[in-house]
């Protein structure tokens, strides 16, 4: 797959910042003190794909969208 590239998309609107996504993929995505979700890299590398996938598929407002370019 090599000139593919996942790009994460929140909605923020959507998201409760429940941390579910943070327990799938830490590396990727963090609830800090603020209690707001951020995204920690937006392009993640192929490596975290997987758990990016996870995380997406745990979000219970579905506010996170996985874009492959």
């Amino acid at each position: 797959m090599e000139g593919i590239d996942v790009r994460v998309r929140i909605d923020y609107d959507s998201c409760d910042s429940n941390g579910l996504c943070a327990q799938a993929a830490p590396e990727v995505f963090e609830v800090r003190d603020d209690d707001l979700l951020y995204v920690l890299q937006e392009r993640p590398p192929e490596p975290l794909w997987d758990a990016v996938q996870e995380a997406e598929r745990a979000c219970p407002k579905f506010a996170i969208r996985l874009e492959r370019e």
